[in-house]
């Protein structure tokens, strides 16, 4: 399938209510339904592709997605929705970790796209948890999901705020600022300030994890 065909398709994709979904999660989890399991896997799908669009110059680009498809299945199958963490930020890292271990194989160590700058002066790395290691033990930190979670859960709320509204749901950083009644640089400092924290947790986990 070619990229403008998967967008295509993608435009077909409807959005879950909060009801929907959790009935979906619950036909699949309770009574083990590959109906609602599928739907969800689609539902989700638009989530694959906005993680996928740093890798969009890359020739291999339909296959990135297709690695970052497998991670958000795997993601479904091992949700627990008791747990009351947002789907969305459960799967993003398995999803992306997929990504990064198929780029590294495939020879794309250097993830030229994601060096582009941003209007904000950033890169797409710069988004990225950092850790200071090299792309495959990155990959196997994303995939840590709970870990990630727990970091995220234990941040201060506006900052676990910024993080989820820029990162996981794509809003733009003046958007955020309207919302709280606050200055961009404003934002950008508590998004500087959540990252700076959660590369903390996760490195001491990864100091701890041998």
């Amino acid at each position: 399938m070619k990229l403008a065909d998967y967008v295509q398709e993608l435009n077909k994709v409807k959005t879950l209510d909060p009801e929907q979904e959790r009935r979906l999660w619950r036909d699949f989890k309770e009574h083990h339904s590959m109906e609602a399991r599928r739907r969800i896997i689609e539902a989700y799908q638009p989530l694959v592709f906005k993680t996928a669009m740093p890798f969009c110059k890359l020739d291999n680009i339909m296959d990135v997605i297709q690695e970052g498809t497998v991670g958000l299945i795997e993601s479904v199958e091992g949700f627990e929705p008791a747990r009351g963490v947002a789907f969305s930020l459960y799967a993003i890292y398995r999803i992306r970790g997929r990504m990064y271990r198929f780029l590294k194989e495939e020879g794309n160590a250097d993830l030229v796209c994601l060096e582009n700058d941003q209007d904000n002066g950033s890169t797409w790395l710069d988004k990225l948890v950092d850790t200071g290691l090299p792309v495959p033990e990155m990959a196997e930190l994303h995939m840590a999901s709970d870990v990630v979670m727990t970091a995220m859960n234990r941040l201060p709320r506006k900052e676990q705020l910024v993080l989820n509204k820029i990162f996981m749901e794509s809003q733009e950083v003046k958007e955020v600022a309207d919302m709280l009644n606050v200055s961009t640089a404003h934002i950008y400092r508590l998004q500087k300030s959540g990252v700076r924290r959660i590369r903390g947790m996760l490195s001491k986990f990864m100091h701890n994890w041998k």
